[in-house]
């Protein structure tokens, strides 16, 4: 089982004081997923290409959530291990080669972030550079035209149902803990933790290191955005490197989606130092082995982003061809923008409860390929779903399989 402990001492660190000082936090927020692809869904997330003018989030309100040091009593029961596949051999490549940039690296890294710089030169230089990695975050050569339909049927289809029901079953009191707590539903944490890793059956199975090294000195330049893609993996670099440091993890046994997210949650390494919480009070955070944690560490992700409790994520809306402003509508992209008045103003109808919806609006497009698209008004909740994973697609694919799971609980004794 892989645990990162945060917070205890480590040998690796020089003194410091005040790590939220120094080293600023980055939240997955910016990153994205494609609306339809072959590879798992939050590894799609770091390859930068974003919806059409949509605006970066803002930073959360919430503070970093703090790890506690590891309390574990003297002959206390370890955690009970996950039923998940026997471990594959993980993905390799060749080693990274040492240059004048990753020396660089090394020195200002280490002092910035109060690291022994041998350390981090000595683990740096186990680190593998994997051309698969660099192939994975290009965007596809020959684009696929977007598909609604396509991408829904991947997640809400009846495995993936019954892994969800299961999982809620066996984490009912963690999972109304964490409603009570943060204020988001269960059926939107449980949606999300299936539509990212199936439950923790499809956590992914390349090194952390190896990937993050990869991309943070081999990125592909032939990417619209390498420069700025590079430095944001160059970032994430530091934040594992801090994390395992800080909890005395080898770095070399932490292995998880070719982007760098770990965990069920497929948290990368800034917002497991964010967001991730000690869920289960066991003195340490392990987002692969404890589902409590994970459980309470998407709450607290979403609550970071404002999630509103007790509002939906969309309604219905009717377009009368001819009758609504398309391009006006479609303009801020997912972003809510509209308020109801001006929502319906441009053309777009809508009836019941979303005439009295107090927040502002987005229309959200979904496109079917040569069918015709579907089209919904999201709210701002539809939007904080849309910070875990840049793309309408993917909030739409964690709204509708958190409706079936919860029908199918509703159904349950």
């Amino acid at each position: 089982m892989q645990v990162i402990k945060t917070h205890p001492k480590s040998s690796h660190r020089k003194p410091f004081q005040g790590l939220a000082s120094m080293v600023p936090a980055l939240v997955m927020g910016a990153l994205t997923a494609w609306a339809v692809a072959i590879t798992p869904v939050h590894a799609q997330t770091a390859q930068g290409a974003e919806p059409q003018q949509a605006k970066r989030p803002a930073k959360p309100k919430a503070q970093p959530a703090q790890a506690k040091a590891p309390q574990r009593k003297k002959n206390a029961a370890p955690k009970k291990q996950s039923s998940r596949p026997a471990r594959q051999a993980a993905v390799t490549g060749m080693p990274l080669a040492s240059t004048a940039q990753t020396q660089a690296w090394v020195q200002d890294a280490a002092q910035r972030l109060q690291l022994d710089p041998i350390w981090v030169q000595n683990t740096l230089a186990q680190a593998q550079r994997l051309p698969s990695v660099e192939r994975l975050v290009l965007p596809p050569s020959s684009p696929t035209a977007k598909n609604w339909a396509a991408y829904r049927a991947r997640f809400i289809e009846p495995l993936r149902i019954q892994a969800g029901v299961r999982f809620w079953q066996n984490n009912r009191s963690a999972l109304e803990r964490a409603e009570r707590e943060y204020g988001v539903p269960a059926s939107v944490i449980v949606g999300i933790i299936g539509v990212e890793t199936l439950y923790g059956q499809n956590t992914g199975n390349f090194r952390i290191l190896d990937a993050l090294a990869t991309l943070a000195f081999h990125f592909p330049s032939a990417h619209p955005r390498a420069a700025a893609r590079q430095a944001f993996f160059q970032s994430e670099l530091e934040q594992f490197l801090l994390l395992t440091s800080r909890s005395g993890a080898d770095p070399l046994n932490i292995r998880g989606s070719y982007a760098g997210a770990m965990g069920l949650p497929q948290f990368m390494p800034s917002s497991w130092a964010k967001f991730a919480v000690d869920f289960d009070g066991d003195g340490r955070i392990d987002l692969f082995g404890s589902p409590t944690d994970a459980i309470g560490s998407v709450a607290n992700y979403f609550k970071a982003y404002d999630w509103r409790p007790g509002m939906p994520t969309h309604y219905p809306v009717t377009l009368t061809p001819g009758q609504t402003n398309m391009d006006s509508l479609l303009a801020p992209d997912i972003l809510p923008t509209f308020s109801v008045a001006s929502f319906v103003g441009q053309g777009a109808a809508l009836s019941g409860a979303a005439l009295q919806h107090p927040g502002p609006l987005a229309l959200i497009e979904l496109l079917n390929g040569p069918d015709a698209p579907s089209y919904v008004a999201g709210t701002e909740n539809f939007y904080a779903i849309t910070r875990y994973s840049w793309s309408g697609y993917y909030a739409m694919a964690v709204i509708d399989l958190a409706e079936a799971l919860a029908r199918d609980m509703q159904r349950k004794p």
